[in-house]
């Protein structure tokens, strides 16, 4: 029988935050800092990462500029993060990129580029810092999947697989590792508002007209704030729990993925405005009472 574990202590721990230049990233950095544990701020984009780490206040902070794409390159970078910040207990793989286009339109190299990223980067990483958290019981890791970690819809091959990998990968992991004494989240974020549609690529199949017809789609979804999201995490994190789901555009998916395995887009597309936001209003009122438990 696996073991319980305790709440997680953030404070006098570190935390690896990679993504933490922007959204869900820079807001878990503030909301850790908060917490007393201090940081360590991975992000490709050196000069953001450089203002997030001047606006974090009460914890000690060194930041690490690192394209995960390069998943070879990882092994070196966490053997100088290891060694220059003793006291690793929570490793946040938050980072991800977006590709929009179909199976056909999407090229081989960037459905790689995908797959390093999102799925290839959190799985190296946390090989390669799990010995540290196993020396401290206790510990935690956080992959942020995504609601296309719950549904697959069209145009989102590559970025659905990634983040389902992710999601399969968690729960696995987090099995193994419970009676180890580490513990294991994975998060599955709706329409959170960061630059994700800012910073997504489109496909090199994908016409013109049609790439910004679909960034300025996905920009619509993006309304629920990046602080709340990270709080809600936070707080999944301290009460251990397996899966964290933000937002009712989280929630309601998965809930008709559940029902309807195999025909939940037609179900969404044919509920109408009126039962759309019934079910959303009681999503919302299941996810606060979630949130405030």
């Amino acid at each position: 029988m696996s073991q319980q574990l305790s709440r997680f202590r953030f404070a006098g721990g570190t935390a690896v935050v990679t993504g933490a230049a922007s959204g869900i990233g820079e807001q878990l950095a503030y909301g850790l800092a908060r917490r007393g544990c201090g940081l360590v701020l991975i992000d490709r984009d050196a000069e953001r990462l450089a203002a997030v780490a001047g606006r974090v206040r009460g914890a000690r902070v060194r930041t690490y500029v690192a394209d995960l794409a390069e998943v070879a390159g990882l092994e070196g970078l966490v053997a100088r993060v290891v060694a220059e910040n003793p006291g690793i207990t929570l490793l946040a793989n938050n980072a991800g990129v977006a590709l929009g286009g179909t199976f056909d339109q999407v090229s081989a190299e960037e459905f790689d580029w995908v797959m390093d990223v999102n799925f290839r980067a959190p799985v190296a990483l946390t090989r390669l810092f799990l010995p540290t958290l196993l020396a401290a019981p206790g510990s935690h890791i956080v992959n942020v999947s995504s609601l296309f970690g719950l549904i697959g819809p069209p145009g989102q091959t590559a970025y659905s697989a990634s983040k389902f990998a992710l999601r399969g990968f968690s729960e696995s992991l987090r099995h193994e590792l419970v009676d180890r004494g580490v513990g294991v989240t994975c998060v599955h974020p709706g329409g959170i508002r960061t630059r994700i549609a800012e910073t997504a690529r489109v496909a090199s199949g994908v016409g013109e007209v049609e790439a910004a017809q679909g960034k300025a789609s996905f920009a619509k979804l993006l309304t629920y704030p990046a602080d709340k999201a990270a709080e809600r995490i936070l707080g999944g994190v301290a009460k251990r729990e397996g899966r964290v789901l933000i937002a009712w555009t989280a929630v309601v998916p998965d809930l008709l993925a559940r029902l309807f395995p195999t025909s939940y887009l037609t179900v969404m597309n044919r509920l109408g405005p009126s039962t759309r936001t019934a079910v959303r209003d009681a999503a919302r009122r299941a996810a606060s009472r979630n949130t405030a438990a």
